[in-house]
Order: C-alpha cells, then structure tokens, then sequence
C-alpha cells in the first residue's frame, strides 16, 4: 500500500476529484494550507497598498491506495491540475506499513 499526498491550487479540487471518481478513487481527505515553494508568494493590492503574501494557499489531498493503483493515479493528477506555470503543486508517494478498519477490524488491503 502506498499514501499519496497531493498538494494543489486550491481551484483544482472539485475538478481532481471528479476525474478521480472517473477511476475508481473514491477515498480520500482534503487539507487547506498555506505553503512557499518556489512560487514565493504573490504582491496583493488591499485599500491602494500593495502587501507580499508569502504563504499561498493550497489544498492537501491523502489517498491510500493498492500499489497497481500509483502510476495510474500520479497520471491522472499531473493531467488534471498542471497549468505549466509555477505553483501547480506536488505529490509525494510514501509506504503505508498496515490499515485497519476500525468497524470491522480488518487490515491491510483488505481495509482499504
């Protein structure tokens, strides 16, 4: 099992999430944050001053899912959010040890 967390324009979340439906995916958690990267930050105009925003705001989606899943997945993200400009986002695949469904108890895959 892999987790994926995905970090995007917070614009892109109804539309990755329905592109993910399209393949099966229906699992998963959402996070607004706020982050700097390479972006760093944008100049906002409030009541005629100009400020420097250095966080940005994102969205964090977590997925866990079977291994054969990953690829498919990662595809499916890059084609549905990149925009080709910086700050399009990341995603980062880490190894889940175990899963356990706690309703049922069962683990693994089996609880996914």
């Amino acid at each position: 099992m892999k987790k994926l967390e995905i970090i995007v324009r917070p614009g892109m979340l109804e539309l990755l999430r329905d592109e993910l439906s399209r393949h099966n995916i229906h699992g998963l958690n959402y996070t607004e944050i706020h982050g700097y990267g390479r972006q760093k930050g944008h100049t906002e105009v409030y009541r005629g001053s100009a400020l420097q925003v250095d966080f940005v705001p994102k969205i964090k989606l977590e997925i866990v899912l079977h291994d054969e899943q990953i690829e498919e997945v990662i595809n499916t993200v890059v084609a549905t959010t990149r925009t080709g400009q910086v700050g399009d986002g990341k995603i980062f695949v880490f190894d889940v040890v175990d899963c356990v469904r706690i309703r049922t108890g069962e683990r693994g895959v089996d609880a996914l």
